[in-house]
């Protein structure tokens, strides 16, 4: 394989993880917007006097919590690997 060809396959596949890189970081955004906003009407809605509401609010946010920080080591995780394969390529290419 060329050299030329071998960069231009770096390039194009670096665009398109750029590109892919945009489109989650947008549907992460109008979803949490989406989920802020349930968030708040559940909030709005829920009847603070019932000891029953209140046990089933803060058991769903510890539930999310949860979540949300195994989303935030798996989204570290994966940068780090994207990193390193990024080095990689730039490593090969000289630059």
């Amino acid at each position: 394989m060329s050299s030329k060809s071998a960069d231009a396959i770096r390039e194009n596949v670096l665009d398109a993880m750029e590109k892919q890189e945009r489109t989650v970081r947008l549907a992460i955004a109008g979803a949490g917007l989406l989920e802020g906003a349930l968030f708040i009407a559940a909030f709005l809605i829920m009847d603070w006097g019932d000891a029953t509401h209140r046990l089933i609010v803060v058991l769903s946010v510890l539930s999310y919590m949860i979540l949300a920080l195994g989303l935030i080591a798996l989204g570290a995780h994966v940068s780090r690997s994207v990193s390193r394969i990024v080095a990689v390529l730039e490593a090969d290419t000289g630059s």
